[in-house]
């Protein structure tokens, strides 16, 4: 019983950080456009991860389309931008993007 315990809670404890990032998405209206594993009007997260894996700029790229939008990278439609958006958060976001498999 105590093992159980301690698995449940470690895996509760490990998931934590990537659910408060979806809910950081979901609360900046990120998930309106885009969702975690298909695409919407934008790509899915696991595909933009997939894109930039390995990238060592990616992280401070992404950041900066979450805040001032982009285009031509997915295809004709626009990424707006997100002045609703800190840059910390830019920043929170894009780490958990990229942390996606």
């Amino acid at each position: 019983m105590k093992r159980a315990l301690l698995i449940l809670a470690a895996t509760a404890t490990l998931s934590a950080p990537a659910l408060a990032d979806e809910a950081l998405a979901k609360a900046k209206n990120c998930m309106a456009c885009h969702a975690i594993d298909k695409k919407l009007v934008g790509p899915s997260y696991k595909d933009i991860a997939k894109k930039y894996a390995g990238d060592a700029k990616a992280a401070d790229m992404l950041a900066s389309k979450i805040q001032k939008g982009g285009s031509g990278v997915w295809g004709a439609i626009p990424m707006p931008a997100n002045p609703q958006v800190n840059e910390a958060e830019a920043k929170k976001l894009a780490g958990w993007v990229l942390s996606l498999k």
